[in-house]
């Protein structure tokens, strides 16, 4: 059952195309596919008012965490959520209604016969070409080696260029600049589990 809120974007199929109406403005959409407790984009969507956020879940459990969450704080008017399957993602958004896609911490899917079902996989990499903008974006971030040399070499395979990547986040001085931590990612970090970023576009640069 999707959790009922004011917060989140009922029978969203009906709003493709239409994202201008639900925030009221044209400001940038920038969309988190698995958002879990919500840490990550409320933070985001309270530091930059200017762009418009959009996270997506798809057990209901997880994202009444978020919402308990966003009820506690200041008003957000520009965070929405979906409480679906990210691969209705085209269903949902028009061709180039979104600039930037974050994947954190994602499930890895280790068994190869999962391969199609991991976030940065070639499969969903054509998925989020069919919303993002020209000079669209998808940064990917993991503490999984693996999943994150696997996204990296779907990219290359798809025909996406590698703006930037890291394997050491936390030392990288310009990648890391106005990082925002996910619940994940502060839980890996005190572990001292390094954290994995890349950033890539479809149009090279």
């Amino acid at each position: 059952m999707i959790a009922k809120s004011d917060y989140v974007v009922q029978q969203p199929e009906e709003r493709k195309s239409k994202w201008i109406e639900v925030f009221g403005n044209k400001n940038p959409i920038h969309i988190e596919v698995g958002m879990g407790k919500g840490k990550f984009i409320t933070r985001m969507a309270a530091e930059n008012p200017q762009i418009n956020y959009v996270g997506i879940e798809r057990y209901t459990s997880v994202l009444l965490r978020a919402i308990q969450k966003r009820e506690s704080m200041e008003e957000l008017p520009n965070l929405y959520y979906l409480c679906i399957d990210a691969r209705e993602l085209p269903d949902i958004f028009a061709e180039g209604e979104v600039d930037k896609i974050y994947l954190n911490f994602s499930d890895p899917w280790p068994k190869e016969r999962h391969a199609k079902r991991r976030l940065p996989s070639k499969e969903f990499l054509a998925r989020y070409e069919k919303i993002l903008s020209p000079e669209g974006l998808v940064e990917f971030k993991t503490d999984n080696r693996e999943l994150f040399e696997f996204g990296l070499e779907q990219a290359k395979f798809a025909g996406w260029h590698r703006v930037a990547y890291t394997y050491d986040l936390h030392h990288e001085t310009e990648m890391v600049k106005g990082n925002v931590m996910t619940e994940y990612e502060e839980k890996f970090s005190e572990m001292g589990n390094p954290i994995y970023k890349s950033i890539i576009c479809k149009r090279k640069w």
